[in-house]
């Protein structure tokens, strides 16, 4: 096969790397997961525009889905050199290394990008089995089954006779278990079985909401219009429960839209760097709602990446839109230095912080955060806290210019060892 006509196959191997899913590629470059899969196995030929696009996403130049297997091989080489740890790789070799062993070469950069691949299965499971409900319910199912058919073995098992009748029922009862045991299974594998080329949101009303946000660019035209949130039709959402989450996000999007109208909002953006707070001061509208406008702004108006975190005081997460690189887990225990905690614990008080996340792709964001209480209706009630944090990714560029402050995903996945805030060993260190 000539080397042009594999563009494809580079494209996706640069997209495993990044640790990019088909849809969200395709999303980014304003195509179809099914045109970009029939573009990954060779099947349509790439150019101009649309192959620039796509190594923009990908961060690579257009010339390293072009010129080959070489350039490509030498490019994972290199990566694999800056993710080492406590190893210093002779990078200005690389180029001798991959001409005169390439096969060596080659099984390298294949293992580094099978770490990377089930570092990311690993951080998803992580969160999956920590705090999925759906997925708890499951395992329950199976290991009771399994529980009661072991019982009744154990009984047919021990010595001696057993009357025909009570040794038929017994046998009709693992019979059944055993056949419900069978779909329990193949429910979980169902469930566990992810596919890169099908948006599959697992049924969570929280992913579903996410997703549906996600389709329609965060951005809503008819409420910034002033219609009513009613407009907005929720027929794509599976279950009762995203349904009524999704409609008190669009709420809150409403109410935001109301306090900062999206032409005031444009007409104070500058084009130097985006500064949260002085926003609000010149706008006269509290700092958790400018970053929860920022954050919704179409590419118009803010062509750069942006996410946002919404989580309650026990640090549950009620909200996320996610951003290249991002890996703050939708369940269970988050790092908790991440600025979304560290502003529950100083209301009202807005916070910037420069993060670096420990992992294996290194990422910078500048972080804005503010927590601030609900309206209390009645006296001597508590106040219910709720916390924003808006993330900007910051240009490889300007990485370690600022003295960044180190977080990670989960204490079961981050590589930092000597951290004030671990609560259990990474099960990615070599002494867990």
């Amino acid at each position: 096969m000539a080397r042009d006509t594999l563009t494809g196959s580079r494209i996706r191997e640069r997209r495993l790397i990044a640790g990019l899913r088909q849809a969200d590629l395709a999303r980014n470059v304003g195509i179809s997961p099914s045109y970009l899969n029939l573009i990954e196995h060779n099947r349509r030929r790439i150019g101009g525009k649309l192959l620039v696009d796509i190594a923009s996403a990908l961060s690579v130049e257009p010339s390293m889905l072009t010129e080959g297997a070489e350039a490509a091989l030498i490019a994972a080489l290199r990566e694999a050199a800056a993710d080492a740890t406590n190893v210093q790789a002779e990078t200005d070799r690389v180029d001798e290394f991959a001409g005169r062993f390439p096969g060596w070469a080659s099984v390298l950069a294949q293992t580094h990008r099978r770490i990377g691949s089930l570092e990311r299965t690993v951080e998803t499971l992580s969160d999956r089995l920590t705090h999925d409900p759906h997925l708890a319910s499951s395992l329950h199912e199976v290991l009771s089954t399994a529980a009661a058919i072991r019982s009744t073995a154990a009984i047919l098992a021990e010595p001696g006779e057993i009357e025909p009748e009570w040794r038929d029922r017994f046998h009709r009862n693992i019979h059944q278990d055993a056949e419900r045991l069978a779909e329990s299974s193949r429910a979980l594998v169902g469930y566990l079985d992810e596919s890169e080329a099908e948006d599959d949101h697992r049924g969570v009303p929280m992913e579903q909401v996410e997703a549906f946000f996600a389709a329609h660019g965060y951005h809503f035209p008819q409420i910034e219009d002033g219609e009513e949130v009613a407009s907005v039709a929720l027929d794509d959402l599976e279950s009762s429960a995203a349904r009524l989450i999704a409609r008190r996000v669009l709420e809150e999007y409403a109410a935001d839209a109301r306090a900062l109208p999206l032409q005031a909002l444009a007409a104070e953006l500058r084009d130097d760097e985006i500064d949260p707070l002085q926003l609000a001061v010149r706008t006269g509208v509290d700092f958790a709602t400018v970053l929860r406008r920022l954050a919704c702004l179409p590419e118009s108006l803010m062509p750069r990446a942006t996410g946002l975190v919404l989580c309650d005081a026990s640090g549950s997460i009620l909200f996320r839109k996610s951003v290249p690189g991002f890996a703050l887990p939708r369940h269970g225990e988050s790092c908790p230095l991440w600025p979304l905690f560290t502003a529950l614990n100083r209301p009202l008080v807005p916070i910037r912080r420069r993060v670096a996340q420990m992992g294996r792709a290194a990422a910078e964001f500048d972080c804005y955060a503010i927590a601030w209480p609900q309206k209390v209706t009645e006296f001597d009630a508590d106040p219910i806290y709720r916390s924003a944090m808006l993330i900007l990714p910051v240009d490889s560029a300007d990485f370690g210019r600022l003295n960044a402050q180190q977080v990670g995903s989960s204490c079961r996945i981050c590589p930092k060892s000597d951290c004030a805030a671990r609560r259990e060993p990474s099960i990615l260190s070599e002494g867990f």
